[in-house]
């Protein structure tokens, strides 16, 4: 059994070292709703700022390139973490909520269509509802809901009988972040996909936790949050498998997006589907401290009850 020194883990986290209530230790306990932050962390984004900031992807001077060589090492980092097919189903985004908001308004617009419907479980999280309902209400389209049981585990045996010709996405959540229920994305996604139904999974509270190959099981789509992961705030990523985000029109509009303006009308980045979706996110800075925080996540595997654990090498060595 791996032993490490609590106390030492506690020093990377700056906020931990106050006294609250009659000068007793703060204890943090809501890392689900937002981790704190590890030193290592909040030094890396004080450095960027100190050392090259610049604007990516359009200034020509060195800390511009510096920083865009080193933003666009994030996506492939990202691509690792998560072990995505290519480096352009990777999406930068301000949260998993944008995400979601993302993948309604998009995925909708070009597959939904009046009558149709999106099955949402029960145990959403209301970021992973409501997106869904502005969807049916502008398409027309309905909400059908797949319940869980008594002891909160998902009723996946009704998910058969609730699927139909009219059934165009299945949204849920990896780990509820309520019941802490682990789902069974894998069994999800095979009876989803044997009826062409695409299925999008909200990671925000399995990221940090668990092992997530996107490939196995094959999901259509999945998303994060960088400050649920001891990462910075303001930045989430969207993995959209890139047959569908060919698909998909942009969801907001801004630079880098495109591939040529004018009055008379706008082309889109069809080479670069995770440019064409979505305007370049501000948080340049609090990206670039994501890629330390996946190495420090992926550094060391702890099997804990069954389940893969991540703790980070930097603090256990």
């Amino acid at each position: 059994m791996l032993k490490y020194d609590i106390h030492r883990i506690r020093n990377f986290f700056p906020i931990l070292l106050q006294k609250v209530y009659n000068n007793k230790p703060l204890i943090y306990f809501d890392s689900a709703a937002s981790s704190q932050k590890p030193v290592q962390v909040l030094m890396k984004e004080e450095q960027l700022h100190n050392d090259y900031y610049g604007n990516i992807h359009r200034a020509t001077h060195f800390m511009a390139d510096k920083a865009t060589a080193d933003y666009e090492a994030v996506r492939d980092k990202i691509k690792e973490f998560i072990n995505a097919e290519s480096r352009e189903e990777i999406i930068f985004t301000k949260g998993t909520t944008e995400s979601v908001n993302l993948v309604a308004f998009s995925f909708c617009e070009q597959f939904l269509n009046e009558g149709d419907e999106i099955i949402v479980s029960e145990m959403e999280h209301h970021s992973n509802i409501v997106p869904w309902q502005l969807a049916a209400l502008r398409k027309k389209a309905k909400i059908v809901k797949l319940p869980f049981s008594d002891s909160g585990e998902l009723q996946i045996d009704k998910l058969p009988s609730l699927i139909n010709k009219k059934t165009k996405l299945i949204a849920v959540a990896h780990v509820s972040n309520v019941l802490g229920t682990v789902n069974p994305i894998s069994e999800i996604t095979k009876i989803a996909h044997e009826q062409n139904v695409a299925v999008f999974v909200d990671g925000a509270q399995a990221v940090q936790h668990l092992q997530i190959d996107v490939q196995k099981p094959e999901v259509d789509f999945y998303a994060f949050s960088a400050h649920k992961m001891y990462g910075p705030n303001g930045v989430g990523v969207l993995y959209g498998k890139k047959y569908w985000l060919e698909q998909m029109p942009p969801y907001q509009g801004g630079g880098e997006m495109i591939s040529e303006v004018s009055f008379e009308g706008t082309t889109f980045n069809e080479l670069l589907i995770n440019l064409k979706l979505a305007r370049q996110i501000l948080q340049v800075l609090s990206l670039l401290a994501l890629q330390l925080i996946l190495s420090m996540i992926s550094g060391l595997k702890i099997s804990l009850n069954g389940k893969i654990n991540y703790l980070s090498t930097l603090i256990l060595n």
